[in-house]
């Protein structure tokens, strides 16, 4: 089983508090998911999770009501705009998202004809901003039963690797001031990378928590060689670090980790890193286990809720071809499940549910290695959530 963020032995909720149910699965609940199918592969994915959710819920009593909204291409289409207002606030009314994918083919796409705050990527970077998901948590796991689809040589992943990247989401160069504009007879691009003490402060204080909770290691990244943004960003986890004096403090520049991650990731723990960069690492990361589709993610913000999508995006070119693999947005509900939720057993029955498929040797097309069945994404979702065991099995 993956260790997830807590590694081996510390299953359960990510940063304290009251638990409603215990997390035990003993008592009913109903949690209201705000669904969002998204463009591309984006439907095809969010309807194999809610069918595990589903039967997560008549296995264990719970009931969960989704409220589908729209956002990127689909609700430029519909709206004009990637978020609506009406969108955003019925997001706001839920207990938890689970997210698809948007966008789609950007050289060939009506939809990146227009300014960039109208493009599908915008409704996303507005739902983050508008949720306060300042935290965005990216775990990398290698399956043993995907080991042979790692790029990696077999001498570099040993025995594997289980590393969680924790990417700061609202500030940074996505977020700061931009303009395009003619300067001396020149056409002149500006983008404003800004982050304040309080924004690496709190994203480093979830890092150091999580890490607390795991192996003990926090390695954070930055390019504090050259950027001001970065200097501010060594100090202020300097200053965070000395709150957790067990828990191992390292720094390493963007670039060597980039390259520490393909030559050694069994040597991370817990990554800490601002937006941008984190938006490349953990892509990075989710390769080395096999696959994109592999890996989940969750956005939260300073209380439980949160914002739960696979690292992959829309990949267009298979939408509507039932072979885009569901797997990390499955794990991404889990995820809902254990962090929004408390509902630590019922995230370990879907974990186990996708542990078992792959040891029988289910595999989507992005996975298939020699002696494996290949399966669609319909049959993937289906297979997982018959292996769902409620408290009685």
């Amino acid at each position: 089983m993956p260790m997830g963020v807590y590694g081996a032995g510390h299953q359960g909720r990510l940063f304290g508090g009251p638990v409603k149910n215990g997390g035990k699965g003993k008592e009913s609940m109903v949690g209201k998911i705000v669904t969002i199918p998204g463009d591309g592969i984006g439907p095809e994915i969010v309807r194999e999770a809610c069918k595990v959710l589903d039967k997560v819920g008549s296995a264990f009593g719970h009931s969960f009501q989704y409220t589908e909204i729209l956002m990127g291409g689909c609700s430029i289409d519909a709206y004009g705009v990637p978020l609506t207002d009406e969108a955003l606030e019925a997001a706001r009314q839920s207990d938890a998202v689970l997210l698809g994918a948007v966008g789609g083919d950007v050289g060939n796409s009506r939809w990146y004809d227009v300014a960039p705050d109208l493009r599908p990527e915008a409704g996303l970077l507005a739902i983050r901003k508008g949720l306060n998901l300042f935290a965005n948590i990216r775990p990398a796991y290698l399956y043993q039963e995907l080991a042979d689809a790692c790029p990696l040589k077999k001498e570099i992943i040993g025995g594997g690797f289980d590393l969680v990247i924790m990417r700061e989401l609202t500030g940074g160069l996505y977020f700061g001031e931009r303009h395009t504009k003619m300067v001396d007879g020149v056409m002149q691009a500006t983008d404003t990378l800004t982050y304040n003490e309080n924004e690496i402060r709190r994203i480093a204080v979830k890092a150091f928590e999580i890490a607390g909770k795991r192996r003990g290691q926090v390695v954070s990244v930055d390019k504090a060689n050259v950027l001001d943004s970065s200097r501010l960003w060594r100090k202020v986890v300097e200053e965070v670090a000395k709150g957790y004096p067990e828990v191992k403090l390292a720094h390493m520049l963007v670039d060597n980790c980039a390259m520490q991650l393909v030559m050694d990731p069994g040597q991370f723990d817990v990554v800490l890193t601002e937006n941008m960069f984190g938006d490349i690492l953990s892509d990075e990361a989710s390769m080395i286990t096999g696959s994109i589709g592999m890996l989940p993610s969750a956005s939260l913000n300073e209380a439980k809720f949160g914002m739960y999508e696979p690292s992959h995006g829309s990949a267009p070119d298979i939408a509507g071809k039932d072979v885009a693999n569901p797997i990390a947005t499955i794990l991404s509900a889990a995820m809902m499940l254990r962090y929004s939720f408390d509902l630590d057993k019922e995230a370990d029955a879907v974990e186990a549910a996708v542990q078992q498929v792959l040891s029988e040797g289910y595999r989507t097309k992005d996975i298939m290695s020699v002696g494996g069945k290949e399966i669609g994404t319909a049959q993937m979702g289906s297979f997982i959530a018959g292996r769902i065991k409620g408290p009685s099995a």
